[in-house]
């Protein structure tokens, strides 16, 4: 069967096999896994890890799962789902298809227009219980930067907060243009996330978003007149917040830690009660 070609629209760039080796090599597989593997395309990574592992694997292209199902050895199982409108519960009944799943473990080469989201979904889904262990994924070397920064510096925003406050990030390997096919106009990086409970814990973790986003838009201004903006703030003044986070008023936001934007949402919280 001839493989169907990169569609612009899914974002496909696909792995280069002496690439694909190096990813499995960094996932290192095992007998015991259960990998959900996000956008296999043409199968470069798949193969792989199904020779170690079963694979429940996710692909929105129904040319190429069809490709990938036409030749699937037992340990794979083929999903045609876009994996954003995944819910947990689906997934528990894929799993359970095939028997027991042992431990489970997601990796993907992410489109690059919805890596993102696909983070957000993989943090939905382990906020209503799927048990997943890691996460490797190949992103945009942006986007895994902006994973990794620390408070203060030029990548440091609003993803790395709400990422981080559920997720360890560990980088693992650089790849160039050249590692797939057709190249993108990016560098990629592999990264390894371990999804944890929410720490510090939050009594309102929706409040948390809304007063990152909220003040990251304005990062460059003092947290008081960035607070202007943040809903709570016309009930609860910002100043009497920050004063109970023990926050000083002048920063700015780019400069607060996660812990620091959790006791901030937590002040506000308390003083509306």
């Amino acid at each position: 069967m001839i493989p169907p070609p990169a569609r612009k629209r899914f974002g496909q760039h696909f792995l280069e096999p002496a690439w694909a080796d190096k990813v499995v090599h960094a996932i290192s597989p095992g007998p015991d896994d259960t990998i959900i593997e996000i956008g296999p395309g043409r199968g470069a990574i798949t193969t792989r890890l199904a020779a170690h592992a079963r694979v429940l694997a996710y692909e929105i292209d129904r040319d190429l799962a069809a490709m990938l199902r036409s030749t699937a050895p037992p340990a794979l199982g083929i999903v045609e789902r876009d994996f954003l409108e995944v819910g947990a519960d689906e997934v528990r009944q894929e799993l359970a298809r095939g028997g027991p799943s042992g431990r489970l473990r997601v990796a993907g080469n992410l489109p690059y227009n919805v890596a993102a989201p696909i983070l957000f979904r993989l943090i939905a889904l382990f906020n209503a219980g799927l048990p997943i262990d890691d996460a490797t994924l190949m992103l945009q070397r942006e986007v895994a930067d902006r994973l990794l920064a620390r408070p203060g510096t030029k990548d440091y925003g609003v993803l790395t907060v709400l990422v981080r406050h559920q997720a360890d990030v560990e980088p693992l390997l650089q790849l160039p243009p050249g590692a797939f096919r057709p190249p993108p106009k990016v560098r990629s990086t592999l990264l390894r996330l371990r999804l944890h409970a929410a720490s510090p814990a939050t009594a309102d973790p929706e409040q948390l978003a809304a007063l990152t986003k909220t003040v990251f838009m304005r990062r460059r201004k003092t947290l008081l007149n960035a607070l202007r903006r943040f809903p709570a703030a016309a009930r609860v003044p910002a100043r009497e917040a920050l004063l109970r986070a023990g926050v000083d008023p002048l920063r700015r936001p780019e400069t607060l830690t996660i812990a620091e934007l959790v006791g901030l949402v937590d002040a506000f919280a308390s003083l509306r009660r």
